[in-house]
């Protein structure tokens, strides 16, 4: 495969490295993603997330495991151990089908890789072209709510919503972007912040019941959210926390856009119903975990609910903010 040097995932023509987004903002660490098993831990536990970067990443980690010279059924099993990593980001399943497809000469390492390269640059295409599209909607001076993190580290382009907001802050349209802390794992405050700052795009963090008053005061222009599947009638599903969101924009009158690559449509299902929502551990809401330290706020018994997606009805939605284009969310058949 040819080397591949992103903000999240980097790949020197032998050995594939993860940057642990586990440990960030504090610490810089970067993981071994070569071998499958591997690669399922690192997506599991968070340390590769984002819809469109663990496909890629699963993408790359199966084509460089066939290369290196396993067996087609080794190769079929590692891939599907992938393709289960995680249940909601269709961008998993999508990218493993493509390299196990039928179409492809089965398992030949060299259409492996090759797909797998194809991936990866449609990835940073898409991402260049939902960025113009999603800019084109901004004017001047407009603040922009996001939740969760949906740039650079969650794909290997310049991200999908975060990607609208940094395409828009480039055209000196000053912008400022209010951030949702994005409970229970704090993507938005320890992950979109890290980003923005890198970028030097002017923004505030605010714990995700303040986002209600933040609009009330008018500071609020616009919401741009990612999703991790689309339904064919519209219905996106994106980290928890969005589908409220939705509903507070509406209320106050503010566009509420989704970010996504056409990878994340998933027109063989029918509406957001169909759409698997992953249930994490409860020590997730119990307290803080992970790289950034570990505390915990509520007796260690208390039953707990803890969905990591919900889904926001097409009705709530103002437009689709796609690879293809700007199309209303009833639009995508």
């Amino acid at each position: 495969m040819k080397a591949l040097d992103t903000l999240p995932l980097r790949f020197d023509g032998r050995t594939i490295r993860i940057l642990d987004q586990t440990r960030l903002p504090d610490a810089e660490v970067w993981l071994d993603g070569t071998d499958p098993d591997m690669m399922v831990s690192h997506i599991q536990h968070l340390r590769v997330r984002g819809a469109p970067l663990i496909g890629v990443a699963a993408a790359m980690t199966l084509a460089v495991f066939a290369h290196r010279g396993a067996r087609a059924s080794a190769v079929r099993a590692a891939g599907l151990r992938l393709r289960a990593a995680r249940p909601t980001a269709v961008n998993l399943m999508a990218a493993i089908d493509r390299l196990l497809s039928p179409t492809l000469p089965r398992y030949d390492a060299d259409a492996l890789v090759a797909e797998a390269e194809r991936i990866v640059a449609e990835d940073i295409a898409c991402c260049d072209a939902m960025g113009e599209h999603g800019a084109a909607l901004i004017a001047r001076g407009e603040g922009i709510l996001t939740h969760c993190n949906t740039g650079g580290l969650a794909t290997v382009g310049i991200g999908t919503a975060l990607g609208v907001m940094r395409r828009a802050h480039e055209a000196g349209k000053g912008i400022h972007v209010y951030v949702d802390e994005t409970r229970p794992l704090l993507q938005g405050a320890r992950l979109t912040t890290w980003e923005l700052a890198r970028l030097g795009i002017p923004h505030t963090l605010l714990t995700d019941g303040m986002a209600a008053s933040l609009m009330r005061e008018g500071r609020v222009q616009r919401v741009l959210v990612g999703a991790d599947r689309i339904a064919r009638n519209g219905d996106a599903a994106n980290k928890v926390g969005t589908y409220g969101l939705a509903i507070v924009a509406r209320h106050h009158g503010v566009p509420f856009h989704v970010v996504a690559p056409w990878s994340t449509v998933d027109l063989a299902c029918a509406d957001g119903a169909h759409i698997p929502i992953e249930h994490r551990g409860a020590d997730e809401v119990r307290g803080a975990v992970g790289g950034f330290g570990a505390v915990r706020w509520a007796p260690e018994d208390t039953p707990v609910y803890n969905p990591a997606f919900d889904v926001t009805p097409a009705a709530l939605i103002t437009s689709l903010v796609l690879d293809r284009g700007v199309i209303p969310p009833d639009g995508l058949v």
